[in-house]
């Protein structure tokens, strides 16, 4: 994937822009082949790519969520007298 420092930099500040943080980085590959990583802090939370199709250039951002990353999920609410009795 040819991506140059400048569409990095132009991806970058559209997407602090839309997301209304600094927060957020694209970082280059080491290494030619190599992902181009999209970051939130120091924490890496997706992958960018490029995509040039009938002489027009997008962009595609990939976001990864791990499940032991998420909060805890709800527990549902115990069924109560009244609510049984209304189900019936």
């Amino acid at each position: 994937m040819n991506v140059t420092k400048s569409e990095i930099e132009r991806v970058q500040a559209y997407l602090r822009r839309l997301l209304g943080t600094e927060r957020i980085r694209i970082i280059a590959p080491p290494r030619a082949g190599m992902s181009i990583e999209v970051a939130a802090g120091d924490e890496v939370i997706g992958t960018l790519h490029r995509d040039a199709e009938d002489g027009e250039v997008s962009y595609a951002v990939h976001l990864t969520v791990l499940e032991e990353d998420l909060p805890p999920a709800a527990q549902p609410a115990p069924a109560t007298a009244a609510g049984a009795r209304r189900g019936r």
